[in-house]
C-alpha cells in the first residue's frame, strides 16, 4: 500500500504530547455565542476557560504555511486545509479546487485524490480529512488528536473599550460629496481581553493510523516545531500576546499502550484558591509549574516509555526537576 511505503524508515512510535503556553492581554480563541468573551466549559465556580483544538491546529496549519508556501522538499508539506482565493480575489476555492491545486502543483500523476492528498499535504497526514466532492468521498482518521487546551487556574476576562482616530466615514465637503456622518470623531471598540493565563493540552499520537495516512517521523518532527514556533508566528492583538512554555513528547514501545490524562498531573503555583481570593500573576515571573506529579506518573511505567523529550522556555520555573532529553530549536 502507498501509505506504508511512505513510511519506510522514519516510522513513528505511538505517544502523548503536552503542550503549555501562555496568553498576556487578549484571547486567543473566543466564543462566538458570548459576545466574543472566552471559552467556558466548565461551571462558574471552576472559572477555567478553554481553546478548542481546531484553533490550535490553526496555529500549526498557518507556520506551515508560511515557511514551506510552495509545498516545501519534495512537494510533501501542503496544507489541505486553508483559506486560498480565486483570482478575482473575493471567491473562497472549494475542497475540490484546493485538492487539484495541490495536484497540480505536486505533480503526482495519479486520479485518486485520497492517495494525492495523503503523499502532498502534510496536514491530512497528521489530521485526516473528510472529502465529498463529486464521485470522490472518503474520511480519513488523524493519527494525531488534539484535546482542548484548558487554563491551570481560573480566569476572569475583561471588559474593555478604546477609540479608533480614523472616521469610518467622509465627512460633506463643501461641493456636498460625502455622506456627513463620523466626520469628527472615530469609533469605539469594545472587547474581552484576558490579562494572563496559562494553558496545557494534550495530544495523542496513533502509530496505527500513520500507517494508513502516511504520516512519518519528519511530520511529527515538523508538528513539534509547529506547535511552539506556530504559537510565536500566529499573534494579533485580539488574540494577545503568546508564548509557547513547555513541551513533552513521550514515545511508547508498545503501539497500543498509553498513559493518558497526562495534563491532570500538572499543577501551577498560586494554585486555584489563590487565583479565586484574588492573587492573580499578571506575568510569567508571577508562577511556577509544578511537574513533580507528571515526572512520578512518567516513571511508574518507566518500561512501557522508549524516549521522552521536552522543550522548555527558560523564563518559566519549575517545581521539581525534569530528567528527560532536553530539546532545543
Amino acid at each position: 500500500m502507498w501509505g506504508e511505503q511512505l513510511m519506510s524508515s522514519f516510522e513513528v512510535r505511538s505517544g502523548e504530547i503536552l503542550f503549555v503556553k501562555s496568553v498576556k492581554d487578549g484571547i486567543p480563541n473566543r466564543d462566538p455565542l458570548n459576545d466574543g468573551d472566552a471559552r467556558r466549559l466548565f461551571g462558574e465556580e471552576d472559572g477555567r476557560i478553554s481553546l478548542s483544538d481546531v484553533s490550535i491546529k490553526r496555529d500549526v496549519r498557518d507556520y506551515i504555511l508560511a515557511r514551506y508556501p510552495d509545498g516545501g522538499p519534495d512537494h510533501r508539506y501542503h496544507v489541505f486545509v486553508r483559506k486560498q482565493f480565486k483570482e478575482d480575489g473575493k471567491t473562497l476555492l472549494g475542497r475540490g479546487s484546493l485538492a487539484e491545486e495541490i495536484k497540480k502543483q505536486s505533480g503526482i500523476d495519479s486520479d485518486d485524490m485520497k492517495e494525492v492528498l495523503c503523499r502532498a499535504a502534510v496536514d491530512v497526514r497528521l489530521f485526516g480529512a473528510v472529502y465529498s466532492v463529486s464521485k470522490s468521498n472518503f474520511q480519513l482518521t488523524g493519527p494525531v488528536q488534539f484535546g482542548w487546551a484548558h487554563s491551570l487556574h481560573p480566569v476572569e476576562s475583561v471588559y474593555t473599550q478604546g477609540t479608533v482616530v480614523m472616521p469610518s466615514r467622509d465627512a460633506k465637503d463643501e461641493k456636498g460629496d460625502g455622506d456627513g456622518e463620523g466626520a469628527t470623531q472615530g469609533t469605539i471598540w469594545t472587547t474581552y481581553l484576558v490579562p494572563f493565563a496559562v494553558f496545557v493540552m494534550p495530544a495523542i499520537v496513533n502509530a496505527t493510523i500513520a500507517q494508513q495516512t502516511g504520516m512519518d517521523q519528519r511530520d511529527l518532527d515538523l508538528l513539534l516545531e509547529a506547535l511552539w514556533k506556530g504559537t510565536l508566528h500566529r499573534q494579533a492583538r485580539g488574540r494577545g500576546i503568546q508564548q509557547p512554555l513547555f513541551l513533552l513528547h513521550i514515545e511508547y514501545n508498545d503501539p497500543f499502550f498509553r498513559i493518558g490524562y497526562l495534563e491532570d498531573a500538572l499543577r501551577l503555583e498560586p494554585g486555584p484558591e489563590e487565583w479565586r481570593r484574588g492573587n492573580r500573576p499578571t506575568s510569567l515571573d508571577g508562577v511556577k509549574l509544578d511537574v513533580t506529579r507528571l515526572v512520578d506518573r512518567v516513571n511508574h511505567y518507566a518500561s512501557e516509555v522508549a524516549r521522552v523529550r521536552y522543550w522548555i522556555d527558560p523564563r518559566l520555573k519549575l517545581v521539581g526537576e525534569l530528567p528527560w532529553e532536553k530539546q532545543e530549536w
